[in-house]
């Protein structure tokens, strides 16, 4: 498992896209990752400032919202069916998404 692997995980609503979003050491070595939970559904509006587009470039089945401001902790076997990977492009858009949506202010 590594970093920016888009999985599908259980978190009590039926399947849904993941991004492991863990260091590459963690995603590696530790039995719990740090994900952040995607849309299952189409999405049919513009991503908020909490949000990014995934699409199937990324492992989606079509165009999906990317949460970014809740990280999960979750056991490494509830991820099942890798679908992919998100490209470079977007995972700046996700850090930035991450960073804003928690106030993390870069110094």
């Amino acid at each position: 498992m590594n970093a920016w692997e888009v999985w599908e995980c259980d978190l009590g609503r039926g399947a849904h896209p993941v991004v492991v979003v863990s260091h590459p050491s963690r995603a590696a070595n530790k039995p719990l990752v740090e994900i952040l939970d995607c849309s299952s559904q189409r999405a049919s509006r513009a991503p908020l400032e909490n949000e990014v587009l995934l699409d199937v470039e990324d492992g989606m089945d079509w165009p999906t919202l990317c949460k970014c401001d809740l990280i999960y902790a979750v056991p490494k076997a509830e991820l099942n069916q890798r679908r992919g990977q998100v490209v470079v492009p977007r995972r700046r858009a996700i850090v930035r998404s991450i960073l804003q949506s928690h106030g993390w202010n870069a110094i």
